[in-house]
């Protein structure tokens, strides 16, 4: 070998000797070193909030890697309660645990040289994330006093830090809201959630790129269910997946219903509420300003999706009902009056089948009236004033069909920053056979439609917190009804048939237009119950339109009573029969195909 050679292979033997004196003197020294500043660091970056403590630290300088085994990140109490006198407190609290921390692949030389920390990965195994969110009123005030970035915080010992992955995998999550000294609680288990690319340094905070300094996180949370406080509705989905970089949110399987069945929830509640079971297969957002929704709990997004779902409503009149004000507590007024600014440009709605139930006192029966297969679109749904200046009305155009027969298309607008709650709607219910809807009739009013052809309604209105107004068009031909009283003791059968041909003959019209070629219009000027929802009005208005072109007056009213008591002399045993028409009258006009909801 030439000598040239053997001074190489010298050089190259000392060379590997001092490096790996370094790296054991390093190794063997730097871990109290790193032990002191990782404690000092998070020490003094929380202001004495946090300690960090582990059982083991095993620190490889050559392959760059660290280890922490059974490391917990804890809050002292007794400093959070000198935070909150000194109304420097933080609103949410961590308790962090994690069977080991692995940081793989950093650079010594970077540290030294320029005193930035370049991270590969980091894998948490198995952490348990503990929240205590508690609000203080002293966190809603702006403070003169500037408050110590993160940066900030660990810049007298790195000038960046870069984490390339950051990896959690089964993590335990447990969130506890305190408010008024109770507390509630939300579990999750399996949550798995994936950071790209962690950047901390000068500069980094005001990227608008970066959420919470990171480029990318992605979580996942499956199987989720929520006992809500109120004792009687729960929630769950199959899975939530959220996205940073690409701002968007999933939720499958998602069910808002009661923890317990129908019969059972009226009996707690001893009174006539409306019942709600939501169920939506998909919902999804599109474009969500995370930063927003972070920092100012604003949210705000450009799209949602919701696909294939059912609404169901149900009341239960065997159970008393307590009548409130319902003024200003309209759909879009409550919107208006949510604490925190909600902004979407379009709320797609596809395949969504809204049922409502009613189950009567009076016959023991239930009824129900279905708007299958709705879609539509709403746009401009928001409470931001500065948006709505600019543009003040939400709007929704929707289809369905009622009954699963009649195509429904309806379209509303909604004045949002109307004092009186000004909006419109107007719509149409295409060709469809009248006896449809013996679903909610038969079992609520104990009548039903014999024959019935809808050739077409249209309806254009106008309203607000006191009055609906407007026209209401009706094609309609060979309507007959029904009525099923049981018979009373002595009461003959010709009753019953008697009060069903005064109905036919000569309180309803059978065709409009009607017998003598006169086309009727519904000119609706409807003043509103305070008491009534804002879809019991609705209904109410548009019941009065098809009174109006059914040719029912109150003169035709009059000349049925008359009528009736000449049918009650000539039929034997039938001493009910006025009675019954005049009850059977005030039920088909007054009663509603959607009750009353509770607001």
């Amino acid at each position: 070998m030439k000598p040239i050679w053997k001074w190489a292979l010298i050089v190259l033997a000392i060379i590997l000797l001092v490096v790996g004196g370094v790296l054991w003197y390093y190794g063997r020294n730097w871990k109290p070193i790193l032990e002191t500043k990782l404690k000092e660091a998070i020490h003094n970056s929380s202001d004495g909030l946090y300690t960090l403590t582990y059982d083991e630290l095993d620190l490889n300088i050559g392959l760059g890697n660290v280890t922490l085994r059974q490391a917990e990140l804890i809050p002292d109490s007794a400093i959070y309660q000198q935070m909150i006198a000194s109304k420097k407190a933080p609103d949410n609290r961590f308790h962090i645990k994690v069977k080991s921390l692995k940081v793989r692949r950093f650079s010594l030389w970077d540290v030294l040289r320029n005193r930035t920390l370049r991270i590969k990965s980091i894998v948490l195994e198995e952490p348990e994330v503990y929240l205590w969110s508690e609000k203080h009123a002293f966190n809603d005030t702006v403070s003169n006093d500037p408050k110590k970035t993160l940066y900030e915080s660990i810049e007298d010992v790195f000038t960046s830090v870069n984490v390339r992955d950051v990896q959690l995998d089964s993590v335990k999550f447990t969130y506890s809201k305190i408010e008024k000294g109770k507390s509630s609680n939300i579990k999750l288990d399996k949550v798995n959630v994936k950071l790209e690319d962690i950047l901390l340094d000068k500069d980094s905070q005001h990227d608008s790129s970066r959420l919470f300094y990171a480029k990318m996180i992605d979580v996942h949370i499956p199987g989720f269910a929520y006992d809500l406080p109120d004792d009687f509705y729960k929630l769950r989905f199959k899975d939530l997946k959220f996205n940073s970089k690409d701002r968007s949110l999933l939720l499958t399987k998602f069910a808002y219903e009661p923890k317990m069945s129908k019969s059972a929830f009226f009996k707690q509640k001893n009174r006539n509420i409306t019942m709600t079971v939501l169920k939506i297969d998909s919902l999804s957002v599109e474009n969500i300003d995370v930063r927003q929704l972070v920092e100012k709990q604003q949210t705000i997004g450009s799209i949602v999706r919701l696909k294939n779902g059912t609404v169901d409503l149900s009341n239960d009149t065997r159970y008393p009902k307590y009548p409130k004000n319902k003024i200003g507590h309209s759909p879009h007024q409550k919107l208006m009056k949510l604490n925190s600014i909600i902004r979407f440009d379009t709320v797609l709605v596809d395949n969504v089948t809204i049922t409502y139930y009613e189950f009567s006192a009076k016959y023991g029966r239930e009824g129900s009236i279905s708007f299958n297969n709705a879609k539509g679109n709403l746009t401009n749904v928001t409470n931001d004033t500065l948006t709505l200046h600019k543009d003040k009305f939400m709007r929704a155009d929707l289809s369905a069909k009622i009954m699963n027969s009649g195509n429904l298309h309806a379209k509303f607008s909604f004045d949002m920053l109307s004092k009186t709650g000004y909006h419109t709607y107007k719509g149409s219910v295409g060709a469809m056979n009248a006896t449809a809807f013996n679903r909610i009739l038969r079992p609520l009013l104990n009548v039903e439609l014999k024959s019935g052809n809808m050739k077409r309604v249209t309806f254009d209105m106008e309203g607000t917190d006191h009055r609906n107004w407007g026209d209401f068009r009706f094609d309609y031909n060979n309507l007959k009804l029904s009525l099923l009283n049981e018979q009373e003791k002595g009461q003959a059968q010709t009753s019953k048939k008697i009060v069903s041909f005064l109905v036919n003959q000569i309180i309803i019209n059978d065709s409009n237009p009607d017998a003598n070629e006169i086309y009727h219009v519904g000119k609706i000027n409807y003043r509103r119950d305070p008491q009534h929802t804002f879809f019991k009005t609705l209904w109410q208005s548009l019941l009065d339109g098809i009174k109006q072109t059914a040719g029912i007056s109150p003169e035709r009213e009059a000349r049925l009573m008359g009528t009736a008591e000449k049918a009650k002399e000539a039929a034997k045993n039938s001493n009910s029969v006025l009675k019954k028409t005049g009850n059977f009258i005030k039920g088909i006009f007054k009663k509603k195909e959607k009750d009353e909801e509770e607001e």
